[in-house]
């Protein structure tokens, strides 16, 4: 039987996960110190996850809640799934391959391999790793694990629209960034309406913009500062639906908006994020997302896998 995503299935596979995951914090922070208008926002610091982003929920629910082969797992990814599925594989005694693009960060390649998993470059862009690491799950016989487009890969990404309700009960409007939607269609399913959600997007990997703009999943350009993270060549089919019902909005930032969201979250309240984990901020800081006066507000900073930041 097709698993479903509901807040029940979620609320089942929360209590699953929990033990192996973090329970992020939230920072509230006063626009002002970002030269705007006075305003309370909530940002969910889900950057401080094990593995460096929301994407170890996603992996431990696959580990746990699928039969695991002997040959071990495979994944492909931009970076943070594989770092994910690298992590919650080695926590669980399980082997793991990990096929990577060639845009990769070197941040993100290194952490990967820090897990342990077998690291292999699979082309230059997304859609070629994953191409390969199918290929090497049919000579192989490894489970494969989807980076957005799984049912349990969605059901894990949802239990942080729980742990959202849970820590910010009052919020109107939350902004999360998008590559492939699994996150996005994870959040929407527990929400289901409840509150506003608003897709942010680079205007160089419109994934979701395009695909609502057709009615279903459209080839997108895969490029820009975030194409590690936030530029699959679509969305996933199983989210687009959820998607299509639940969120609001896909609003466009582009590469300077990033990076001046990435500079300002470091600047002003020490939090490191990537492009893509700084992507929801960039909505709010550029303008391209403006909250109206009675809307309360939240960011999901989603991850924080880079070099950006240098020690001396």
């Amino acid at each position: 039987m097709p698993v479903q995503i509901t807040p029940e299935s979620i609320a089942g596979v929360e209590h699953l996960i929990r033990p192996h995951i973090r329970h992020t914090p939230v920072l509230r922070v006063d626009m002002t110190d970002f030269n705007l208008v006075s305003r309370p926002v909530d940002l969910k610091l889900e950057c401080l996850q094990h593995s460096g982003s929301f994407k170890a929920r996603g992996a431990f629910t696959n580990l746990l809640t699928r039969t695991v082969p002997e040959a071990g797992v495979v994944a492909a990814s931009g970076g943070n799934h594989g770092a994910a599925v690298a992590y919650a594989a080695m926590r669980l005694g399980v082997p793991a391959s990990i096929f990577v693009p060639g845009v990769t960060s070197p941040a993100k390649a290194e952490r990967i391999r820090s897990y342990g998993a077998r690291l292999v470059i699979g082309g230059d862009r997304y859609a070629d790793a994953l191409a390969a690491s199918e290929r090497f799950a049919e000579e192989s016989g490894a489970l494969t694990i989807h980076a957005f487009d799984q049912p349990e890969t969605l059901l894990g990404q949802g239990t942080l629209g729980a742990e959202i309700e849970a820590d910010l009960p009052g919020i109107t409007t939350l902004l999360v960034a998008v590559g492939g939607g699994g996150l996005i269609g994870g959040i929407a399913a527990w929400f289901r309406g409840k509150v506003k959600i608003v897709a942010v997007e680079p205007e160089r990997a419109p994934t979701l913009h395009r695909a609502l703009a057709a009615g279903e999943p459209v080839d997108a350009p895969a490029e820009g500062i975030a194409a590690d993270s936030l530029a699959p060549k679509r969305v996933g089919k199983l989210m687009f639906p959820i998607a299509a019902a639940f969120v609001e909005r896909s609003v466009l930032v582009t590469d300077d908006d990033i990076r001046t969201a990435q500079l300002a979250l470091w600047d002003k309240v020490r939090i490191v994020a990537e492009p893509g984990g700084a992507a929801a901020f960039a909505a709010l800081l550029s303008g391209r997302y403006s909250p109206g006066p009675d809307e309360r507000v939240a960011v999901l900073v989603c991850g924080a896998n880079t070099t950006a930041v240098k020690f001396d």
